[in-house]
């Protein structure tokens, strides 16, 4: 159901395609059959406008200027940022702030609060299916603080975490947990909130990489029970180059600037500085002022559809892909849980006998995007022993159809390749 103006009207996911321009495209003469969506998501045409408009009636810089076209951007922009905040059921837009992407807001934590306290012993605690956005700045931090990394495993292809090591891995050592809350890579759900709990009773903060999740299903940071919260515009319908970093705001007030620079600052002097308020401390610089007012229309596009109907949709959708994968290729591998109430809308597969690399290359030969490889999830395939798969994630606009046509477009992989994976 799509909200209007108070009314909840029928909401029709076969419709939905015709919002968004790019899927009328024909690719190699076949219609495009976008799966990719856990790289980044197509835009709907009112985010495209959006940033149409900003360039064409208001283009100025924010909180700098007391002419019109400033004031109009400024106010825009915090608009944008009351509306990301009530997506997360954050009280205090200030506590939302912007970045580049996910990427960028982990780095974030991981310097400006990591570096100031972490120390020799600490650990940081994270797991088997961390996107290297969630390895690398940990990685890096302890290098240079003397803390030790810890990792908790996975059981198996399903993804699901080795819950049974936890009491020796989440321990008083352990300063902070950052998780994601689904697996790019697997499609595996954690229960965000269990850790948030488990996590305070020892005094470890929890960082949640949202980058899977709040794109494709209620989030809200109080249910979580995080820390931090970490996530794109870019995999949720908005533009790229604005990702977003929620804090609480005690923690975000008692860490210093990731980058120095304009609009971070209160007063200058030769040989100091006092910092402004939140949010502004951490967003050094001119920020992504078009692409921080066209992710509001992003989120408005979401709000109107319901983020319990996106998720349905894509558990109906995974659900009927896995079934179809399974009946028409007996021999097929699949990861992640297998029940989709359990998972994100990522079916990850592989064909034995044929490179992921290679599948993805005859796919987009039949017009279906996918990705393929190790999906930045190294640590990860090494546990599976595999040098990568060929998922495809499911967005709001997909269709039965066109996992229809993924199924086929396998088929003719197989035929090419002559592989047993019936």
């Amino acid at each position: 159901m799509i909200k209007t103006n108070g009314k909840r009207l029928p909401f029709d996911p076969a419709a939905v395609p015709l919002d968004f321009p790019i899927l009328s495209r024909k690719i190699h003469g076949k219609p495009l059959v976008y799966l990719d969506n856990a790289a980044t998501t197509q835009k709907p045409m009112s985010v495209i406008m959006s940033m149409t408009a900003y360039y064409e009636r208001t283009n100025a810089n924010v909180h700098r200027g007391v002419h019109t076209l400033s004031q109009e951007a400024t106010s825009l922009m915090e608009e944008s940022r009351a509306r990301v905040a009530k997506f997360i059921g954050a009280d205090d837009p200030a506590t939302i702030i912007f970045t580049r992407n996910a990427t960028e807001s982990i780095n974030l934590v991981a310097f400006a609060w990591g570096r100031r306290n972490l120390k020799p012993g600490d650990e940081i605690l994270l797991t088997e299916l961390e996107h290297h956005s969630n390895v690398i700045p940990w990685q890096m931090v302890a290098r240079d603080t003397g803390a030790v990394l810890r990792f908790i495993p996975i059981t198996g292809r399903d993804g699901f975490l080795d819950l049974d090591q936890l009491p020796k891995l989440l321990t008083s050592r352990t300063k902070i947990f950052s998780i994601t809350h689904a697996s790019n890579a697997l499609g595996t759900i954690n229960p965000g909130g269990r850790f948030g709990r488990r996590a305070r009773a020892v005094g470890a903060l929890v960082l949640v990489d949202g980058a899977q999740s709040v794109p494709h299903m209620p989030v809200n940071v109080k249910a979580l029970g995080c820390d931090f919260l970490a996530f794109s515009a870019h995999k949720m319908l908005g533009p790229t180059g604005l990702g977003v970093l929620w804090g609480r705001r005690s923690l975000l007030e008692s860490m210093d600037p990731f980058m120095g620079g304009g609009d971070m600052i209160k007063e200058v002097w030769t040989d100091h500085a006092t910092w402004n308020d939140l949010p502004y401390k951490f967003e050094a610089g001119t920020p992504n002022i078009t692409g921080a007012i066209a992710f509001g229309a992003a989120i408005d596009y979401l709000e109107r559809i319901g983020m319990d109907r996106v998720r349905a949709h894509e558990i109906e959708l995974t659900g009927y892909a896995l079934q179809q994968l399974k009946e028409r290729f007996p021999g097929i591998i699949l990861y992640g849980p297998a029940d989709p109430r359990k998972r994100g809308g990522v079916v990850s597969f592989d064909l034995p006998g044929i490179h992921s690399h290679d599948v993805g290359t005859i796919l987009d030969r039949e017009g279906v995007a996918i990705r393929a490889g190790h999906h930045c999830c190294q640590v990860l395939m090494r546990k599976l022993d595999i040098s990568g798969t060929g998922p495809g994630q499911f967005s709001l606009y997909n269709t039965r159809e066109e996992v229809n046509s993924l199924v086929r477009s396998l088929e003719e992989a197989e035929r090419l390749f002559g592989a047993g994976v019936r």
